[in-house]
């Protein structure tokens, strides 16, 4: 095994401090000899990581200064939501496989994207529904994010962007048909600049209800959560009409809803990370919850970050908070 690199997820969470105060080449980084740890797997896989940025907020949107320094810095440290031990993710070029970025504006990020490029491949997982400001009070408007899609497509490839329409959320304002007309205009738009669309239902958590039921209340509107066999329905006819546009629908984390047309979708997906960066790297699926079939990663976000103020978003118990977190940020800190 190499010097300094820590061998089991208890030393990880526990890390001495290694060597003296000296600073050490990592992937063209200089970084405190104390500090050089390398992530590691459950066993002796000390190898490079894919990082997540992420889908616990928005970080593109809300805390790109943030990351960029943290990518100069060559380093990262994540709270642990679970409430295990802090953790260090090193992003110095020779430790990251690829960048998969979630997000609903890349604009503030686009200018700096080549700095990211030189570290490693990424992907973009945009979402964009074009939903009514009663369900998502604060995101970009459609026309801006297809624009931003084109760019990034123009600069990096189709297969650097994938487009979410996501989640499906039926209610009095975006019922079934209405879903069928909008998704249909925004592939006919999004023709040829991705080859993915990533579509799945809204996962019904207990603060997900809650934050329904209180936009629901708020915009005088009704909601619901389909039959299995109507969701089926819809997402096939949503599937027709991405492939009649150029695009393979997937399905995130749902697989009991599998539709004709469509397979599972690989969010983080280490094959088109390889694809982007012209080489392959070694990868093992492992998802963030049942039926996710998405390669190994290392997220760097935090839950209750991110304002945008979805009614349906999984990741917020409530905007308030949200906001407050936002309000209190400090773009040098080492920890978002």
């Amino acid at each position: 095994m190499p010097p300094n690199v820590i061998n089991s997820q208890k030393d990880f969470g526990s890390a001495r401090l290694l060597g003296n105060q000296r600073k050490r080449r990592m992937g063209g980084c200089l970084i405190p000899a104390k500090l050089f740890i390398i992530r590691v797997t459950d066993e002796s896989d000390y190898g490079a990581v894919i990082v997540s940025a992420s889908y616990r907020t928005d970080i593109p949107a809300f805390y790109a200064p943030w990351f960029l320094n943290r990518l100069r810095a060559c380093e990262v440290f994540v709270k642990n939501p679970y409430g295990g031990r802090d953790y260090r993710v090193s992003l110095a070029p020779d430790d990251v496989d690829g960048v998969v970025f979630w997000t609903r504006n890349m604009a503030p990020l686009m200018a700096e994207l080549d700095l990211v490029r030189e570290v490693a491949p990424f992907i973009v997982q945009f979402t964009m529904t074009n939903y009514p400001r009663a369900l998502e009070t604060s995101v970009i408007a459609a026309d801006r994010a297809i624009a931003d899609m084109r760019a990034l497509a123009g600069r990096f490839g189709a297969r650097s962007v994938v487009w979410r329409y996501d989640p499906v959320v039926v209610t009095d304002l975006t019922p079934p048909e209405w879903h069928l007309e909008n998704f249909a205009g925004l592939a006919a738009r999004m023709e040829g600049v991705t080859d993915e669309v990533v579509l799945s239902f809204v996962h019904l958590y207990s603060k997900t209800k809650r934050n329904m039921d209180q936009a629901a209340r708020s915009g005088g509107f009704g909601w619901r959560d389909p039959e299995v066999a109507e969701k089926r329905s819809l997402l096939a006819k949503l599937a027709g009409i991405a492939k009649r546009h150029g695009m393979a629908a997937t399905l995130c984390s749902q697989p009991d809803l599998l539709a004709d047309g469509m397979t599972g979708a690989a969010c983080i997906d280490a094959n088109r990370l390889a694809d982007l960066g012209g080489q392959s790297f070694k990868s093992r699926q492992k998802g963030n919850r049942a039926g996710c079939l998405c390669a190994e990663s290392r997220d760097i976000g935090r839950y209750d970050s991110c304002p945008h103020g979805c009614a349906y978003c999984y990741a917020t118990r409530n905007r308030a908070t949200a906001k407050k977190s936002y309000a209190g940020h400090n773009e040098d800190i080492i920890c978002l």
